[in-house]
């Protein structure tokens, strides 16, 4: 299954949100939908599930116009909108059956995600009287229950704690496997690199950049050393303001070109104490705020 949107555009009276968007994602991959906030990911994700139409620009299934009457979505949003009042299986089944779940077979899909979760001993309590991690449980239980096509997860791991949120990371694998599309929105870029094969980022209504994480890494440009030394000081004297020091206590050396590498790299080698020497990898981290930053 493959999904494309193909030049989206949206406006809300004067503003123009999205300008153009186009991206594909696949089934049985993680796809990292990432952007500052007011970029236009809620939007996009608004216009990819049928919530309001596009001004110009299509959403495709496997090449063809999507046809909503036969595509299940399951949706985790940002701000959570459960039923604090209510039992958490009272609503469950009742948000199973809107998805179009028989009665049935909704307490039967409700209860294996709750056991799944470990939350079976919350199945009749009030959604009011479960700590912000656990509400948070339940709310990935409406969008999976109903066993959908593509999954849309948009800041799923927020509030939960690292057991929890390694039980997550368990789910999110185990719906990748099954076959389902899923699309991640967040901005805990490390979970976006444990998961995702392909990004796009999304900046001021149009998109910077998208494609396989591993080729828009391959070519950001190479200009970087990452110098580990016992002896910094006479490095981070001799280069001046070429040389600084990373987050990691490595020293990080910004070439004129990429093509001074094997140069410096011997300079380096035959006069200082250098235990390493390489070219810097980015991160998803280094990616987003070179793509999403003010500049572009």
């Amino acid at each position: 299954m493959n999904l494309t949107l193909d030049h989206i555009q949206k406006s809300f009276g004067d503003k123009e949100v999205l300008k153009d968007i186009s991206f594909s994602a696949e089934s049985g991959k993680a796809f990292g939908l990432l952007g500052r906030n007011g970029a236009g990911k809620t939007t996009t994700i608004r216009i990819l599930m049928n919530v309001f139409p596009a001004n110009a620009g299509t959403v495709f299934l496997d090449g063809r116009p999507i046809d909503y009457d036969h595509v299940s979505f399951g949706y985790l949003p940002e701000e959570r909108g459960l039923y604090p009042k209510k039992t958490i299986i009272e609503q469950l089944v009742y948000l199973a059956q809107l998805k179009g779940l028989s009665k049935k077979d909704s307490v039967a899909s409700v209860d294996w995600w709750l056991d799944r979760l470990d939350m079976s001993k919350y199945r009749n309590k009030r959604l009011d009287t479960l700590s912000k991690g656990n509400q948070q449980k339940i709310q990935l239980i409406t969008a999976l229950a109903h066993d959908p096509q593509i999954v849309i997860l948009d800041e799923p791991f927020s509030g939960l704690d690292p057991v929890n949120a390694m039980l997550l990371e368990d789910v999110v694998k185990e719906e990748i496997a099954k076959g389902k599309l899923v699309l991640f929105s967040s901005h805990q870029m490390s979970y976006i690199e444990e998961f995702c094969d392909s990004i796009a980022i999304i900046n001021q209504g149009r998109v910077a950049v998208t494609g396989e994480l591993s080729a828009i890494k391959h070519a950001y440009i190479r200009d970087k050393l990452v110098v580990k030394t016992s002896d910094p000081q006479p490095i981070l004297q001799d280069f001046g303001d070429m040389c600084s020091k990373s987050e990691q206590g490595d020293l990080l050396i910004r070439m004129k070109s990429p093509d001074d590498k094997q140069e410096v790299m011997k300079h380096l080698v035959e006069n200082y104490d250098i235990d390493r020497v390489s070219v810097f990898e980015p991160s998803l981290n280094d990616i987003f705020v070179e793509y999403a930053g003010d500049s572009k």
